[in-house]
């Protein structure tokens, strides 16, 4: 058993050490498997904001195209703003974007972040997920500063010694498992990506 899994095990933080400072896990033991995660978040504004994002006619211009590849840029520079994430090659980053379901004044975004390595990519999902809403606030906030962020949150993740989790149904953002096809990055039939990280 590595120092990872003992320290996970035993219910302690792993990027602490006994001395209580930081560091980055050392993560050389563990095998490369593939992971998938799917993060969540939205904003919520009013019904006519949520009309014109989905015409594309905000002052200043697509909001759902540009927060979409903002998601993705984000999702590739997480280790740079998260500072004890492992780097990692990302095989496929997917934000999609919609009305929400529960609410016509919402706008629900869902990123899905794959990985072959050996740790999971939950930080990047929630990166790209929650850069994505940050856009698209900045894309609607001269039409209305009430507009709200979140919640944003891990929906499902699959792979690593921790294997596979998401949410039910009834947690309310969770709209479908990791293998559900993503749009993001090839449209309805693309290849699906679901998991998540180890925690290190």
């Amino acid at each position: 058993m590595s120092a990872h899994d003992d320290a996970r095990t035993s219910g302690r933080l792993t990027h602490v050490r006994a001395d209580g400072t930081a560091h980055m896990v050392d993560v050389s033991a563990k095998a490369v498997t593939s992971r998938v995660a799917v993060a969540s978040s939205r904003l919520t504004t009013t019904a006519e904001v949520v009309d014109q994002m989905l015409e594309g006619t905000l002052p200043k211009g697509d909001a759902l195209a540009v927060a979409r590849v903002a998601g993705i840029m984000a999702a590739k520079r997480t280790p740079d703003l998260v500072p004890l994430c492992h780097p990692l090659p990302l095989t496929g980053v997917s934000v999609d974007l919609e009305r929400a379901p529960d609410d016509p004044g919402a706008i629900a975004v869902r990123a899905r972040v794959k990985t072959k390595g050996v740790t999971g990519v939950e930080m990047e999902a929630l990166t790209a997920a929650s850069v994505a809403a940050l856009t698209l606030y900045d894309m609607v906030k001269a039409l209305d500063r009430d507009a709200v962020i979140g919640p944003t949150r891990v929906e499902e993740k699959s792979g690593g010694a921790s294997g596979d989790w998401g949410r039910g149904p009834a947690d309310g953002l969770g709209d479908g498992g990791a293998g559900d096809s993503g749009t993001g990055d090839g449209g309805p039939g693309a290849e699906s990506l679901g998991d998540g990280k180890d925690h290190g």
